[in-house]
């Protein structure tokens, strides 16, 4: 069963944009939080971005600060990435944290900035 879905990766040229999309199934029950994560190779998966949904207070990492903005409508979480760069080449993971203390992760989506 796929509880979290998903989709808006690819390949894009230093400076674009890309928007990423994560659908949470119903079936992981109450979400307290989501987030996205990245690994890039050869590197440990790090904190992007995450939301708590009740208040929507976001928290960034200080290298995506004022270029990447997360946002959430219903059971979906979305990461705008704008101004993107080669070191933020990476797989991209979503996360949601549940009222149950349940961590859920998605399969992951390439993200390919070139120079």
């Amino acid at each position: 069963q796929v509880h979290l879905a998903e989709s808006g990766g690819g390949l894009v040229q230093a400076g674009g944009s890309l928007r990423l999309s994560c659908v949470a199934s119903e079936s992981i029950g109450r979400i307290n939080a989501m987030g996205w994560y990245r690994q890039a190779p050869g590197k440990q998966r790090e904190l992007v971005a995450n939301i708590i949904i009740s208040v929507g207070i976001t928290n960034y990492a200080d290298s995506v600060k004022g270029r990447f903005t997360i946002d959430n409508a219903k059971n979906t979480v979305y990461l705008q990435m704008n101004s993107l760069k080669p070191e933020d080449t990476a797989v991209y993971y979503c996360n949601a944290q549940t009222s149950l203390y349940a961590s859920y992760w998605g399969q992951g989506t390439q993200v390919t900035v070139s120079s």
